[in-house]
């Protein structure tokens, strides 16, 4: 593409969304034309995303550079905050990893466990949304380390998933177990050392019953309490203070320094075939919004990537 070279570019907007659950008609498709080095007048949505750098007057990006990171949901972005991008200098692996294992998802499983939780070899470990971006790699961290671990998911294709392809000890369906307490005293009759937490609500309240003395708690995400109108509220938190539990909640972006070191110890597993990745991947921008609902409803099995167009 030339400099300054008129094109197409199909773009995902915001129309009406005020708050509360999104519906994809919230969400529009817009066909408009950008310029390099020319912003576009519409704000599209942000998200995290790969990208082929076509002209670049920064020092760190040239033409034909691949990067992650912040982007709009369209065709093409002129990015004026590079800052925020990370060039991609290992592409034996999937470009779509950059969405996901080794990009912001990995990244967070990756502070959250090591960092935030302390883990040691023989705990028992508990993940909400198990087969998602995040959960499905804590999980595996977690055998790496020889923890026993039991993940839950929304459905009996990911339990399935959770034991017979990302290694874990057990998984149950959050949906089918009426007791959520009694469902956890099942899996660990001796209690949870670390809950790596995706969803909040009613399942953290259950998991403060069922954790050991010293206890650690990641606050990874909240999925169940986004858009409610009214959060719920938890009412079993004096078990902070009787077993002497840390809850403590994280931002991946605090993290990014640790990135260098995150890629040296995660992509000799990868390459080995040792931590194995599940994507959820539909084709074409139009198809956005539509994946974007089904991350509320857990229609998605693994990280959802959205393919906008193939190298």
């Amino acid at each position: 593409m030339a400099k300054g070279e008129e094109v197409r570019n199909k773009q995902v907007l915001l129309r009406d969304y005020i708050a509360g659950f999104p519906k994809e008609t919230d969400m529009i498709m817009r066909t408009g034309s950008i310029q390099l080095k020319v912003r576009e007048s519409s704000k599209p949505i942000t998200g995290l995303g790969v990208s082929k750098v076509l002209d670049s007057d920064h020092p760190d990006f040239k033409e034909g550079d691949f990067v992650w990171g912040s982007t709009g949901w369209e065709e093409y972005s002129l990015i004026t905050t590079p800052e925020s991008l990370f060039k991609i200098h290992h592409t034996d692996v999937p470009l779509s990893y950059y969405t996901g294992i080794l990009g912001m998802p990995g990244v967070t499983a990756y502070v959250g466990f090591y960092e935030v939780c302390s883990p040691k070899k023989g705990e028992y470990v508990f993940i909400s949304a198990a087969s998602g971006a995040v959960g499905q790699l804590v999980g595996q961290f977690a055998k790496l380390m020889g923890c026993y671990v039991v993940g839950s998911a929304g459905t009996k294709e990911k339990v399935d998933l959770l034991k017979n392809k990302l290694g874990f000890d057990e998984a149950f369906n959050y949906k089918e177990e009426h007791d959520l307490d009694a469902a956890l005293k099942r899996y660990f009759p001796e209690g949870i050392d670390i809950y790596f937490d995706n969803i909040g609500g009613k399942m953290l309240d259950a998991v403060l019953l069922n954790m050991r003395l010293h206890g650690r708690i990641a606050a990874c995400g909240m999925i169940s309490q986004y858009n409610l109108e009214k959060p719920e509220g938890v009412h079993n938190l004096f078990y902070l203070v009787t077993k002497r539990i840390r809850l403590e909640g994280f931002v991946v972006f605090d993290y990014y320094h640790l990135y260098p070191k995150f890629l040296e110890f995660i992509l000799p597993y990868i390459r080995e075939g040792k931590i194995v990745y599940v994507e959820d991947t539909v084709e074409g921008l139009e198809s956005g919004p539509a994946a974007l609902m089904g991350l509320f409803t857990g229609r998605n099995v693994g990280k959802q990537v959205v393919v906008v167009a193939r190298e």
